[in-house]
């Protein structure tokens, strides 16, 4: 028994293609219908294409990464019924078509956050750095959100502020873009990558949540629980939301999934293996009290999507991403508890017992450097830590 072997792949525009993950011994896609923008019915047409042209390569498409939840739903606004009827009619859609997982987040505007995406490590690798005071200078200081200053102590505010006097005009619209942007054109980012106002159009947006405090948006993702789980298990799907990116709030926004407590409670809201989660072990250890392995284990039974990676923390909030066994995960023993759970769920007859993974992000090394790729998202250094991640799976099942 091994988990899944699954990798990320963002369609016909991907560099990499189901030819090289069928070569690769990758097992199944995770994908999405990138085209469809958030709030739109999925057709079952056009997820049946994909699902061929996948099955055509010897793969399944294991995981629906992701069917986005729309801002009307997360704020709750006017709309929110027929955004739900949309989500329900599209999880009825991807059900007809026997998938089985769909991973989804409950993050405010933003889908996931680093300051700097061409980090280079000691080795000359490059990976992507969240720096907490590079962060506040952009928020203060070139977003110029409301009461922004309010959010950080004294020592981070002046950090910020010598941050923001050193770089050029052109610096500045680089760490802009690069939050707001880059780094969620490729995912139905909130803003129009081509607006000439991104800027205002994203403090609009962050505007809609000022009346929305850490309970108000657990309510909603409550009430969308509500609304959506029973239809996914009527046709078939295990949900799972995805952890908050970094796992901590940031631009006055909450976060109501970054902790044990967190999950728990959103286990609790709905009690069903259709309200399931995705483990993101990159994402949770960004947060320092986070014990992964715990987390793995007390959350074990409602695992339907795992992320494998690993991060180190600097000082403060700040960290960057370390590859997939190296950093502060102790990828042995999570993996352990997977595979675990994954042979207790095979002897109970549990039919979701693929468990399946994917090697999450990556470091920038080799060819990578020739090619073009969605920040984050690498061939040879996904395809290294999918490698690592692979072996110590097999030694751990001969131990």
């Amino acid at each position: 028994m091994a988990l899944e072997k699954t990798w990320r792949w963002f369609g016909a525009n991907d560099s990499v293609t189901l030819e090289d993950l069928k070569q690769m011994g990758i097992e199944g896609v995770v994908t999405a219908l990138h085209s469809i923008p958030a709030g739109k019915v999925w057709p079952v047409e056009e997820i049946r294409k994909v699902k061929e042209e996948i099955e055509k390569h010897g793969m399944r498409w294991s995981v629906v990464e992701s069917l986005p939840v729309s801002e009307g739903i997360k704020t709750h606004s006017p709309d929110y019924q027929r955004l739900i009827d949309n989500y329900r009619q599209s999880l009825c859609n991807l059900g007809e078509c026997e998938i089985d997982a769909v991973c989804y987040n409950f993050m405010p505007v933003l889908d996931w956050a680093r300051t700097n995406l061409h980090y280079v490590n000691d080795r000359g690798g490059e990976s992507m750095l969240f720096d907490y005071p590079a962060f506040a200078a952009f928020d203060v200081y070139i977003l110029k959100r409301p009461d922004a200053e309010k959010d950080y102590n004294e020592i981070i505010l002046q950090k910020a502020k010598n941050i923001y006097s050193s770089l050029s005009e052109e610096q500045k619209e680089e760490l802009a873009c690069n939050i707001i942007v880059v780094t969620q054109a490729f995912i139905n980012g909130a803003v129009d990558a081509d607006a000439p106002d991104y800027k205002q159009q994203f403090l609009n947006y962050l505007d809609t949540y000022k009346n929305i405090n850490k309970e108000k948006l657990r309510e909603h993702l409550s009430l969308f629980l509500k609304d959506v789980i029973p239809t996914a298990e009527e046709c078939g799907i295990h949900l799972c939301i995805h952890a908050d990116d970094p796992p901590f709030p940031l631009l006055g926004l909450p976060r109501i999934a970054s902790t044990i407590d967190d999950f728990l409670w959103i286990i609790d809201q709905y009690q069903s293996l259709s309200n399931g989660i995705t483990f993101c072990t990159g994402s949770l250890s960004a947060r320092k009290d986070n014990n992964i392995t715990e987390m793995a284990r007390k959350l074990a039974s409602h695992i339907h999507f795992i992320h494998l990676r690993n991060t180190r923390t600097l000082e403060g909030l700040s960290f960057y991403e370390s590859g997939h066994l190296s950093g502060n995960v102790d990828m042995f023993s999570v993996i352990k508890v997977l595979l675990e759970e994954q042979k207790r769920r095979k002897h109970q007859g549990r039919k979701d017992f693929r468990m399946p993974f994917r090697p999450d992000h990556g470091i920038r090394i080799l060819g990578d450097f020739q090619r073009k790729a969605n920040p984050g998202y690498p061939l040879y250094g996904r395809l290294k830590g999918l490698a690592e991640i692979d072996g110590m799976q097999k030694a751990i099942e001969r131990m």
